[in-house]
């Protein structure tokens, strides 16, 4: 008897619902995507995130023949860092280093309608409608697999918080981004421009490729009531432009120097609002008993602080990609999802844990291993290259005295 194809539903059309269809489209699946906008609503709209991607990631992309933009996308070359002295808004230090392998930045309303495209040209089925647990209900019925892959909405809610896994239970910074054309470019290397500015907040900005071609984010991560929190009354694109060039006059001037003549790439190019990092349980249990399985930002959501959304996504799709295939002919049970989340977990922990850190006031150990890259450029160099793997931070980045240990190891010993 001839293998009959295997009919999987993904919830949900972004980063890792669209990438895991396409990768199964291509290995013989009969899957069904569910969203609830068009590829048009989807290009028309504002911009969705900052979604900075970095080597590993970006590969996960080219191995599925997905990589469309790779010629025209500004390549992110590094990333620099610099902590700003309260005392006189001065820099305390800084420092840059080259990333090995270069990041990219694809607007979403560029790639994800393009993928929705892709995916119905490969054979997939295309569906445009609101997802509720009735939905759901139905989708388990006619199909082996259903997946929910949306960051946000109702139904994402459904899911239960892990607890023991979410550290925060409300959002940590108040978010904005900025999608301009005209910003100095840094010489002699592009890189994301990090600064952390106590008691504010951080603000970076790299660039990226967007509907009319390419342009710098502007990324800003208020502390909540502080001074960088001051979204709420800003109501017109102009106004959001306009309050994002004063913070930097006042914070970063140095940042502010290379804005001087830009402009919003478009009148979607901006974005503001908060959430709280979260975790939760990977699945969700519908009234009838059907078992609908989570995946990337329906589970793990991160602040956007490191710039690691994106590049979990990729990672949480290639793992279920791999997982998926590997359970050939079984049936996906309770315990094949949770198993497969944990493979994924295994991954994101220490990425959670990095972010999280960077929310909270940093620890006596974290400012000194900032510090000491401004001195000693291998270190700024693993720093930089760490944002591809984000694990390869443990358990120095964790710990004072193994901090005080990688230290040591990168500080050669000076020549009496």
């Amino acid at each position: 008897m001839e293998n009959i194809m295997r009919r999987i539903a993904i919830v949900g059309a972004g980063q890792s619902g669209l990438q895991l269809g396409l990768g199964l489209l291509d290995t013989g699946y009969d899957v069904t995507m569910i969203t609830n906008r068009t590829a048009d609503e989807i290009r028309q709209s504002k911009v969705m995130s900052s979604q900075c991607m970095f080597h590993t990631a970006l590969q996960t992309e080219r191995d599925l023949g997905l990589n469309f933009w790779e010629e025209q996308c500004p390549a992110v070359e590094g990333i620099g860092l610099a902590l700003v002295n309260p005392e006189n808004g001065g820099k305390a230090f800084e420092w840059s280093a080259r990333l090995e392998r270069y990041a990219q930045s694809v607007d979403q309303r560029v790639k994800m309608p393009y993928w929705m495209e892709e995916f119905e040209r490969r054979g997939g089925r295309l569906v445009i409608q609101d997802v509720g647990i009735e939905e759901l209900e139905q989708l388990a019925k006619d199909y082996e697999l259903v997946l929910l892959a949306a960051g946000k909405g109702e139904v994402v809610k459904q899911f239960e918080r892990d607890d023991a896994r979410s550290v925060f239970d409300k959002p940590q910074r108040a978010l904005a981004l900025t999608y301009v054309k005209n910003m100095k470019p840094i010489s002699p290397y592009s890189r994301v421009t990090f600064n952390i500015i106590p008691e504010v907040g951080e603000y970076f900005s790299f660039p990226a490729l967007t509907i009319n071609g390419p342009c710098d984010i502007m990324v800003f991560e208020g502390i909540p009531n502080g001074p960088m929190d001051c979204w709420q009354d800003v109501k017109t694109p102009e106004q959001h432009l306009q309050c994002s060039l004063d913070l930097l006059k006042k914070f970063v001037p140095w940042e502010y120097e290379r804005c001087t003549n830009v402009e919003l790439t478009d009148a979607g190019g901006y974005l503001a609002g908060r959430f709280p990092p979260t975790v939760r349980k990977p699945v969700l249990t519908l009234p009838s008993g059907k078992k609908i399985f989570g995946m990337a930002d329906a589970l793990v959501v991160n602040d956007p602080i490191t710039g690691q959304g994106s590049n979990n996504a990729a990672k949480c799709s290639k793992i279920y990609f791999n997982a998926i295939l590997a359970n050939d002919n079984q049936s996906f049970s309770e315990q094949w999802m949770v198993q497969t989340f944990e493979r994924y977990w295994a991954y994101a922990e220490k990425v959670v844990a990095w972010t999280n850190s960077l929310l909270l006031p940093p620890e006596p150990h974290v400012v000194e291993l900032l510090a000491a890259a401004s001195q000693n450029q291998s270190i700024a160099s693993i720093m930089a290259n760490n944002f591809d793997d984000p694990r390869a931070f443990a358990p120095w980045w964790f710990d004072a005295d193994q901090a005080q240990a990688f230290l040591a190891s990168k500080t050669t010993a000076k020549v009496a």
